[in-house]
């Protein structure tokens, strides 16, 4: 298939998105007014022969202070057939279209699972002293056409950028955990739950906490958890403008692109989520809760109801986003890991971030200050 790449309005791109099963939350169009901080065009591939949209990417700019010159940022993208033979013919326009919009480095994250670990698998491991990471572990399913997309990028001078960690900060997990929906009932997946998690999800029913969802005008009480949870966990919190106008722009988009959720004990919200749907992809992505209340479980009564909810919109998984591969027990992340395993679900490896550099010496002044902040 010969391809050509060109600028497309965002409705081509939204239309396309659309007519998929599902895709990253952070390429549809809408999330580049998320990122309002960012300049963003909308690419798409087309085959020759037949006119025809066959690939779409979000492509968010930064600009270098000082210079006319830019980063170049394809979060979880692009959108394209990662597996075809001919990957040069889907990279190489892509490439030559962001140096003439004056990029002098570009990074992308390929949506591509490399392999997959089952809950049962992961906690042998956590018992196992000698493991000490999920790749210690013998993978339950691994896809062997993306060894050969990461040795076709490599060919092309692309590099695999630094492992993001939990997916804090700007760069996009490489490790994920993800419970499968597809094909399988919700009894089946409530059995999936571990002792804990289904005990925990009684204790809250027996305690009275009721899971509602919010809107727009709820975000404030939003602000307030999510602020108790970065003092209590070390983050730096995003302001209340980023979630209102990720709820504006993502919601104007699609209006069930965004949700919001609240578990709340004797009139109190304990805990609160934001979830996100593309297509049979549903994310919680980003969770809160207060200091008081933790007895009454409001977490997993919470967690419980966005993943019934996400089953009862057709999704084919529910993804919890980021995880640490440590499954060291003195690790500050292994909580998070823990928590989720009980799930049931799967933590699943990604591709990871992968940068090409345009202009070798900018690129390099980038990772310089980029290691300084």
């Amino acid at each position: 298939m010969s391809l050509t790449l060109r600028t497309i309005s965002r409705e081509q791109h939204l239309a396309y998105i659309q007519s998929l099963p599902a895709a990253s939350h952070m390429q549809v169009p809408a999330w580049a007014d998320v990122k309002a901080e960012w300049r963003s065009e909308n690419l798409g591939w087309f085959d020759e022969r037949t006119g025809e949209l066959v690939g779409v990417g979000l492509v968010l700019y930064r600009q270098l202070p000082k210079i006319k010159r830019y980063l170049a940022y394809l979060p979880e993208g692009p959108v394209i057939n990662w597996f075809a033979p001919n990957l040069d013919d889907w990279i190489q326009p892509m490439l030559a279209h962001l140096k003439q919009q004056g990029a002098f480095s570009v990074k992308m994250g390929p949506p591509v699972v490399i392999r997959r670990w089952d809950a049962t698998s992961i906690k042998k491991g956590i018992q196992d002293p000698d493991v000490k990471r999920l790749r210690d572990i013998e993978a339950d399913f691994i896809e062997p056409r993306a060894f050969e997309v990461a040795d076709k990028l490599r060919r092309m001078g692309w590099q695999q950028g630094e492992d993001g960690g939990a997916g804090f900060g700007d760069v996009q997990p490489r490790y994920v955990f993800q419970v499968p929906l597809a094909n399988r009932s919700l009894e089946e997946v409530h059995k999936n739950f571990n002792q804990l998690w289904r005990r925990n999800i009684k204790k809250a029913e027996k305690a009275g906490v009721e899971v509602v969802q919010g809107g727009y005008h709820d975000l404030e009480e939003w602000q307030r958890l999510y602020e108790i949870t970065a003092v209590r966990d070390h983050f730096r919190p995003r302001p209340l403008g980023y979630f209102q106008r990720m709820w504006s722009a993502l919601n104007t988009e699609d209006p069930n692109r965004m949700r919001l959720y609240f578990a709340r004990h004797n009139g109190v919200n304990l805990a609160a989520a934001t979830m996100l749907v593309v297509g049979g992809h549903v994310w919680y992505s980003y969770g809160a809760s207060d200091n008081i209340g933790r007895e009454v479980r409001p977490s997993n009564a919470m967690q419980w109801r966005m993943l019934r909810d996400a089953y009862a919109l057709g999704a084919t998984v529910y993804d919890l986003r980021g995880i640490s591969d440590s499954l060291d027990e003195t690790d500050h992340l292994f909580g998070l890991i823990q928590f989720k395993v009980g799930t049931g679900g799967e933590a699943a490896e990604y591709l990871g971030e992968w940068d090409f550099p345009l202009n070798k010496l900018l690129h390099k002044a980038l990772d310089i200050y980029m290691s300084r902040r």
